[in-house]
């Protein structure tokens, strides 16, 4: 009876160590509690539009209406003088400017992941640091105004 008593006793300490150490080590290697962790700082801040012209030759084939949101270190954020927004938009402002071209309007797909990692490494390299974590496009249209529309 004695033996029958300890075995139950030593398969219940058995049973609760292994069920606790399951659980400490998956909460220790689940990957959404590492992202949670890396995302718990950040700060997302939206831009005001923009309106970039496609110009060639001394004719404005459009404009290009883009939208951006970045991702930033909040305590960052607090300590800057400088708010950064005015710092994206310039930045997205001169490179839509630099690329586009009246082949732009010809409805082509443009790689969205270049401009927007273009635009951060800019950003950062005018800072002197790493402040802007991520920049995502949330608008990003052509328009063709109907003057620069030409009769068929």
């Amino acid at each position: 009876m004695f033996k029958i008593l300890l075995t139950g006793i030593w398969i219940c300490g058995v049973t609760l160590f292994a069920g606790y150490a399951t659980a400490l080590w998956k909460t220790q290697n689940d990957p959404m509690m590492q992202k949670e962790a890396h995302l718990e700082g950040l700060d997302y801040q939206k831009t005001q539009p923009i309106n970039v012209p496609v110009l060639e030759d001394g004719h404005i084939y459009g404009y290009i209406i883009a939208k951006f949101v970045f991702t930033i270190d909040a305590e960052t954020l607090a300590k800057l003088a400088v708010p950064p927004h005015a710092f994206v938009v310039d930045e997205a402002f001169r490179l839509i400017y630099a690329r586009a071209d009246k082949r732009f309007a010809q409805l082509e797909r443009t790689e969205l992941k270049d401009i927007t990692d273009e635009i951060k490494t800019r950003v950062n390299e005018r800072f002197g640091v790493d402040i802007v974590q991520d920049v995502l496009v949330q608008e990003f249209a052509f328009h063709v105004p109907q003057e620069a529309v030409e009769p068929m």
